[in-house]
């Protein structure tokens, strides 16, 4: 196993009521790990309490909102004595909405003022608070020495999306969050570089199996998309391969599904970093005069 997910660690999950979220605090809880799970949505929490058991609290929290995190971090340091040794920053919301091109406004495909500002409060400031507020406390936490004992170690996991790398159209408000994520993300990783025992992963999954997927209602799971378990042994796997070369500070974890390869998603990302270095028009990937280039790259090496 990885050295985070060890007996009496501490955990704090975001959006960890359902999904990707609630899978790692299931994983965390059976390693005999405490967990701190953060969620809005109260019926979820309910069901997460019953599922996850004793070695776990739940509490409502609107990461969008600076007070709830507050709270948050009262709760950690009074219960838990300050000690975060995974903060996975994990809630999201999917935006709706299609693109700019109708003019009618809300209801008609277009992703109205509203959306943009709920979806950047949740999926990019929810990041920056949490990253605000518990940052301090994990360096404290690591920086602590006693004599002839190393301090924690702690990881900071923070949800991506392809989305916010590849930007698909279709979902503006949802891409650019992610992308600003992202961003966020790898500032984080190289501000903490000399550091030591923290370490920050991008969680990059696939085609996933979740409510925000669409896993609502008792719909079946499609075949090409992974569980939210896969997606956390996928996680898991990546963070204890770092750890094992030496290399614990490894950031990418770029996952694929039933449908994608690995290769598959560098071919695209790396086609759509060239987009402005070859001077083709933005999203070429989905434009008709790009298409015979496209599928011959994806064919070829794909400059792999």
């Amino acid at each position: 196993m990885s050295a985070i997910f060890q007996k009496a660690n501490t955990a704090v999950i975001t959006g960890g009521a359902s999904g990707i979220g609630l899978a790692l605090a299931h994983k965390c809880v059976g390693y005999g790990m405490r967990v701190v799970v953060a969620d809005w949505d109260t019926g979820r929490l309910d069901e997460a309490r019953r599922s996850l058991g004793a070695g776990a609290t739940a509490l409502r929290v609107d990461v969008a909102k600076t007070e709830d995190w507050a709270a948050l971090k009262t709760h950690v340091v009074r219960e838990l004595g300050g000690q975060v040794n995974l903060l996975a920053l994990n809630a999201g919301v999917s935006g709706g909405g299609t693109s700019f091109n109708n003019s009618e406004g809300e209801g008609s495909g277009v992703q109205g003022l509203e959306t943009w500002r709920k979806v950047v409060d949740v999926n990019f400031f929810g990041v920056v608070n949490g990253i605000t507020t518990f940052l301090p406390l994990i360096r404290e936490m690591v920086e602590k020495k006693e004599e002839g004992k190393e301090g924690e170690e702690a990881r900071i996991i923070i949800t991506g999306s392809k989305q916010g790398i590849t930007n698909p159209p279709g979902n503006p408000a949802y891409n650019a969050s992610k992308a600003a994520v992202r961003s966020v993300a790898e500032q984080l990783s190289f501000d903490l570089r000399a550091v030591k025992g923290v370490a920050v992963h991008l969680l990059i999954p696939g085609w996933t199996w979740t409510p925000l997927a669409g896993a609502v209602g008792g719909k079946a799971k499609p075949e090409a998309a992974w569980t939210a378990e896969q997606v956390v042994e996928f996680l898991e796997g990546k963070m204890r391969e770092g750890e094992e070369k030496g290399d614990e500070k490894k950031f990418w974890v770029l996952c694929p599904d039933n449908d994608v390869s690995e290769e598959t998603d560098r071919k695209r990302m790396l086609w759509t970093a060239d987009d402005p270095v070859k001077g083709r028009l933005p999203l070429s990937r989905w434009r008709d005069e790009y298409n015979l280039e496209f599928e011959a790259w994806m064919k070829g090496r794909g400059g792999l």
